[in-house]
């Protein structure tokens, strides 16, 4: 077990780098059979799915193409509640299989705001593909077709996720640690 300090908090090692490949090689292949021959769009959530959704389209065998929409709804290592778009979708939806390829997925705010906001494009579909969902935290219902990891209600960082904008280049997901044993 690897431990890190990123910036005021320290971070061990939760989730290694080659579980995490094998469980996106799982969903790209599983998406492949599902979207065979519909040449979808992963609508990638920026910043932290970047990392994701581009090992998600290398993994996929079927062509497909990528596009990103940047959210914020994070401050420090907590949600304030509040979603806000600060790069909007260019591409025109309509009668497209969209999927959206996101980071995490805790209270389910964000994807819900999202998918009611596609639907209004006349998508052909829209899925939801996560690299992690916390089921314990969840408050909207949602149809994850596509989650990776199911997790605890604990803050991680690596592979894309960040702590106050640091961390994103981990090759493994490291936990919110205390040093009295704790996991937050």
């Amino acid at each position: 077990m690897s431990i890190v300090k990123i910036k005021d908090r320290t971070f061990r090692t939760s989730i290694s780098e080659s579980e995490i490949k094998q469980r996106v090689q799982e969903l790209a292949a599983k998406i492949s059979r599902d979207f065979e021959g519909k040449n979808p769009l992963l609508l990638g959530v920026l910043n932290g799915s970047f990392i994701f959704a581009s090992d998600l389209m290398r993994a996929m065998t079927i062509p497909c193409e990528i596009s990103f929409v940047k959210l914020a709804s994070y401050q420090g290592v907590t949600s304030t509640g509040k979603v806000h778009e600060v790069l909007g979708i260019n591409e025109d939806l309509t009668g497209r299989h969209v999927i959206i390829v996101e980071d995490i997925v805790d209270t389910g705010r964000t994807m819900k705001q999202m998918v009611e906001s596609l639907g209004t494009r006349q998508p052909a579909s829209v899925s939801i593909c996560t690299l992690f969902v916390k089921p314990d935290k969840l408050q909207e219902p949602l149809n994850i077709a596509y989650a990776a990891f199911s997790i605890p209600n604990d803050f991680i960082v690596g592979y894309g996720l960040d702590y106050d904008h640091q961390g994103r280049g981990l090759k493994e997901i490291y936990t919110l640690y205390e040093e009295d044993g704790t996991e937050k």
